[in-house]
């Protein structure tokens, strides 16, 4: 009996000339044993019925393998078959690579959330039928690939033994609206990405360059005709309540309370879902599921390109120990984090955040200082006057498109809009291993609305300043910074988590302003505010 099969030959063919160009391209990954076939254009029915285009890939060798399903709205070409299909295939494992409903051919209509279930349970079921199918299933993919992963395990198949989450999502919601303003770079070239790149290269680079042109002239009052590039995003816009009965069944977190599958979690630190995935990875471990975390310093387009080698080698490992009983590529610790800044180091740790429950504070104070004490008066510290017509520009962070990750914020700093409070230089390195937090009292006058971007920065002998994390939220009903009675409001601006070392000489800075265009935009129902924010405010970095 030819071992490719439980009882016949598995259909020759190789993948696409692209694939394998691209694939040998990757010269730091190495060769697996196999060479790699491949079938395309399998049809595989959804839960409805609606033929969904499926890719197959296998190791052109005697023996049985296990399976890996990737589910995907992005098609099922590049970057897919190079980085899952071939590369897999040649290591020993079945790759299924299916384009989901509505996608790359796929029959049915594309909804943002609510197929992935169902249509997830319906390719087990095909994949039962198939007579390579040993009943040993993996799961793999990025991004949306990874959301696809979440729905198959809210109700896993017996069959699932391990999950390999990529800077992925679990909520949608989250994703667009996390803060109370809508995260508009990132939503409209999510859109085009789900809306062309299953369409094929051309149309796909067509539409990106139209949305960086679109972009780049772009002005705050003009965001309603850049959501018309993808008609589905007015939708998601309408709705920034994640209680909103629209988005009902969208977030699949509470699948991560359970201890059902295997699942490793691997994120970068400027991905645009590393909090999503750090938030997997917390709720695994209260779960007592098996789990493990890997963190580099990346974007989340770097991850595949500069991190590649390091992330197939930690999926790689992981798929093995759980679908091949071969342990042998498992870290030591549970948690391998890349420490940003003096040295530039990967950490093997037991947990994270780290359990030593140490925190650092630093106060802010008049004149732009960063302090280790709240001044003794809780009078104003500083202000700054924000337009929403005119806000600050985004630099770097955790985007999607170019500009992304560590940048240099000086010129940023400059503008009378941007407040910036800076420390004495660094006597010796200080570490920063966890969650970091801006608690800011705050009064806004000119009403009650307001936008607040917090951002960790640091800043060296020179006077660089580069971005660490940040975050933004959106105030509501703040004190009037113009009714002397008006107590300010406590507002607490989450800015993710951060593995990084000042080193000794260097100064940690906050920054403070009104937003970051286009990265989020602005707030439709606000106008110029002036904000105050008094003594008593503080950065608290883990």
């Amino acid at each position: 009996m030819d071992g490719r099969t439980r009882g016949g030959a598995v259909p020759g063919g190789v993948p696409s000339r692209a694939s394998r160009w691209m694939r040998a391209a990757w010269r730091n990954v190495p060769a697996g044993p196999y060479a790699a076939g491949c079938e395309r254009g399998l049809v595989a029915p959804a839960a409805d019925g609606s033929p969904l285009l499926t890719d197959h890939y296998f190791p052109c060798a005697e023996g049985e393998f296990p399976t890996l399903l990737v589910r995907s709205p992005y098609g099922r070409g590049l970057p897919w078959s190079p980085l899952y299909g071939i590369l897999f295939a040649e290591q020993g494992f079945h790759v299924v690579v299916q384009s989901c409903r509505g996608t790359g051919g796929s029959g049915g209509a594309f909804h943002l959330w609510r197929n992935e279930a169902a249509d997830g349970r319906a390719a087990v079921a095909w994949l039962r039928k198939q007579p390579w199918f040993t009943g040993a299933l993996g799961t793999i993919g990025p991004s949306y690939l990874a959301y696809t992963q979440w729905a198959l395990a809210a109700e896993p198949p017996p069959e699932l033994r391990a999950m390999v989450v990529q800077v992925g999502l679990h909520d949608p919601a989250a994703y667009f609206h996390q803060g109370g303003a809508f995260h508009l770079e990132n939503a409209l070239v999510t859109g085009v990405g789900i809306t062309y790149q299953h369409r094929g290269t051309v149309p796909f680079l067509r539409a990106a360059l139209r949305l960086r042109r679109r972009l780049r002239g772009a002005h705050a009052g003009s965001t309603g005709g850049l959501v018309g590039e993808v008609p589905w995003l007015a939708e998601v816009l309408e709705h920034p309540d994640a209680d909103d009965p629209y988005w009902r069944g969208a977030s699949l977190a509470a699948v991560a309370d359970r201890p059902t599958v295997p699942t490793a979690v691997i994120t970068g630190w400027h991905d645009v879902f590393a909090g999503q995935a750090l938030a997997q990875f917390g709720r695994l471990r209260r779960a007592g599921c098996d789990t493990a975390l890997f963190v580099g310093p990346w974007t989340h387009h770097s991850v595949f390109q500069q991190g590649w080698p390091e992330v197939f080698a930690e999926s790689l490992g992981w798929l093995r120990a759980h679908l091949c009983g071969d342990p042998s590529g498992l870290r030591p610790t549970r948690v391998r984090v890349h420490v940003g800044g003096e040295r530039e180091e990967w950490r093997d740790l037991e947990d994270w955040p780290p359990p030593s429950g140490r925190a650092d504070s630093w106060f802010l104070a008049p004149g732009g200082r960063l302090v280790g004490q709240a001044p003794a008066d809780s009078g104003p510290a500083a202000s700054f006057r924000h337009d929403p017509a005119a806000p600050p520009p985004s630099v770097g962070g955790p985007l999607l498109s170019r500009g992304a990750g560590p940048q240099d914020n000086r010129a940023l700093e400059a503008r009378e809009d941007v407040l910036t409070f800076t420390g004495e230089p660094l006597a010796g390195p200080v570490e920063v291993l966890g969650p970091v937090l801006a608690r800011l009292r705050v009064t806004v006058e000119g009403g009650g609305r307001a936008d607040v971007f917090a951002r960790l920065c640091d800043m060296d002998a020179q006077g660089r300043s580069v971005n660490v994390c940040d975050g933004l939220v959106r105030l509501r009903d703040a004190g009037d910074a113009g009714n002397a009675a008006e107590a300010p409001v406590e507002v607490e601006v989450p800015m993710g988590s951060a593995a990084h070392r000042f080193a000794a000489g260097h100064r940690v800075r906050l920054q403070v302003s009104g937003g970051a265009f286009p990265r989020y935009a602005p707030d439709p129902g606000a106008g110029p505010v002036r904000v105050t924010l008094h003594n008593g405010s503080a950065l608290t970095a883990g």
